[in-house]
């Protein structure tokens, strides 16, 4: 006749509570990779909007910098070369070009989303940039 030792109630606990942590684990992955994730694409919308607005601001209005009558942009070569830099980085669908203060700035805003890793959803993002003219060999000028 073999000794048989008392069942305890507790058997079995371990696993339940390795299935709470491990799941507890994996749903703080998920929002790591996937926070991470819209960080870096926020990141890539602000510089894509950033170089977007260098790309435009560089568009002088050579008619009227030339004579002496105030540096700033073509507002349609500055909008065309943003739009040129946003299409080239792959975000010219949500993204709006505008030429503000006479063509003195340039505001350039990029609209796109980010495809959660572990299927949370599509979550938006967005970029934002202006570009100033400022020249000047000591102190920045204006017209």
């Amino acid at each position: 006749m073999k000794n048989r030792l008392p069942q305890r109630a507790d058997e079995g606990s371990i696993a339940i509570y390795a299935v709470i942590v491990i799941g507890g684990l994996l749903l703080l992955l998920a929002l790591v990779v996937d926070g991470g994730g819209k960080l870096k694409m926020k990141e890539r919308a602000d510089a894509a909007a950033q170089e977007a607005a260098r790309a435009g601001g560089e568009q002088i209005n050579a008619s009227r910098a030339i004579p002496g009558n105030g540096i700033v942009v073509d507002p349609s070569a500055a909008t065309q070369s943003a739009y040129a830099y946003l299409r080239q980085a792959g975000f010219a669908s949500g993204a709006s070009v505008q030429v503000i203060d006479g063509g003195r700035e340039l505001v350039v805003d990029v609209r796109t989303s980010y495809s959660s890793v572990f299927g949370i959803g599509s979550m938006p993002v967005h970029g934002h940039a202006t570009a100033g003219l400022v020249y000047g060999v000591t102190t920045p000028k204006g017209p």
